[in-house]
């Protein structure tokens, strides 16, 4: 008997807009692609789009950046984190994040995670207590956002300051509240695999003037900061123009133009990626041998992936399993592999970090996880058809 093979990639985004198309085409033909290169009393696709940004995002100020990892960096060089500082980092996470710390010179100190890929709040204040550590990059790894309610007391009781990593959380909210409306700044991305689609890119935003001024002028705007969007009043550009350092990572008009397309359809595309997740989440709970956490319900979150527990395998049968549906074109990729691959590490890869931790519950979780791409190219039968295909290949293995 012939078994059905899925054809699709895991890869292929939808296209751009056909506006942002248009008006990338017109801004290449006028030459002046760089955010500062302006006719006078012109706004410029990056201003236009800070200010769009800022407010559908409900924060004050808006920086946009050449990456969602120089946003990381921005944020934290902005919060004051200097090189030798400690820095509290959720140890499931992407190599970008502990990257970003080591960019600044400082020293992440690792918080285990608990069994719903969350950053473990009882930890994160062990850690706290003991390391010192004034500052926490908290990431919310493939979109799964964690108890703020706690995580907001912990970091309220050792004078910690937060810096939000929502690459993968762009539009989720806990108890209504956008990610990136809880610390003091906030990283997005716009990398291909992200919300909205710019190949590289990101923002920075924060509701703290002074900490946006100095994030404009350390984007490498020179002293051209009054031609940025969402920014505070020049008195405050005064007082740390002279004390900024410039880090260059600023964002093209052409990226601009691609990402206000984007920005419009944003919410229907936020709805179209649950209904998806959740077609798939339905499945996988239902599946022997599987295990998905439940999403808490203060949450609202974006399920453009979707991650879950091959339970009824052996660590050792992981790497069969996932050749098994890759052979029938479901691709999955699995986070407790101890060698980095493409995208995916496990935290004990990242050796330039002294004194790695032994994190257990980190381990034992990641040991088993799976993680799959869920793009707005994939259609509800093809849900049921990957769905179908993971149950068949994990069945062989329950009967051993």
């Amino acid at each position: 008997m012939t078994q059905a093979v899925f054809r699709k990639p895991f890869t292929q985004q939808e296209g751009i807009p056909e506006a942002g198309i248009k008006r990338a085409v017109e801004i290449m033909q006028t030459g002046r692609l760089h955010r500062y290169n302006l006719l006078p009393d012109e706004v410029g696709e990056v201003a236009a789009l800070e200010m769009e940004y800022a407010k559908w995002q409900g924060a004050d100020y808006c920086v946009a950046c050449a990456s969602g990892g120089y946003a990381i960096q921005l944020g934290l060089r902005i919060c004051g984190v200097k090189p030798g500082d400690k820095v509290l980092a959720n140890a499931y996470t992407l190599a970008p994040v502990p990257g970003a710390i080591h960019n600044v010179g400082a020293v992440p100190v690792l918080v285990d995670i608990d069994e719903n890929y969350h950053i473990d709040c009882n930890d994160l204040d062990a850690k706290a207590a003991a390391s010192g550590a004034k500052h926490l990059l908290l990431s919310y790894m493939r979109g799964h956002i964690p108890d703020m309610d706690r995580v907001l007391a912990v970091c309220a009781k050792h004078d910690i300051s937060i810096i939000e990593d929502c690459a993968h959380t762009m539009g989720a909210k806990w108890r209504g509240i956008r990610s990136g409306n809880f610390g003091k700044v906030a990283a997005f991305s716009t990398q291909t695999y992200k919300h909205m689609n710019s190949g590289e890119g990101g923002f920075l935003t924060t509701n703290d003037a002074e900490l946006a001024a100095v994030a404009v002028v350390s984007s490498g705007s020179y002293m051209l900061y009054g031609r940025h969007g969402a920014i505070p009043a020049e008195e405050v550009f005064q007082k740390v123009r002279l004390h900024a350092p410039n880090y260059s990572g600023r964002m093209d008009h052409l990226r601009a133009a691609i990402l206000r397309a984007q920005l419009p359809m944003l919410e229907d595309n936020l709805a179209r990626w649950n209904q998806l997740y959740e077609r798939l989440y339905g499945h996988l709970s239902a599946m022997g041998g599987v295990m998905i956490p439940p999403r808490k319900q203060e949450e609202f979150y974006v399920g453009s992936s979707i991650q879950f527990r091959a339970d009824a395998l052996a660590a050792g049968e992981v790497p069969d399993f996932v050749a098994a549906c890759a052979k029938r074109g479901v691709e999955l990729k699995w986070f407790g592999d101890a060698e980095p691959k493409a995208f995916t590490s496990r935290y004990d890869s990242w050796r330039y970090i002294d004194d790695i931790p032994v994190l257990p519950t980190t381990l034992r979780v990641l040991e088993k996880t799976l993680d799959m791409r869920v793009p707005l190219t994939f259609t509800i039968a093809d849900c049921d058809m990957i769905a179908e295909i993971i149950n068949d290949e994990i069945q062989p293995f329950l009967k051993n």
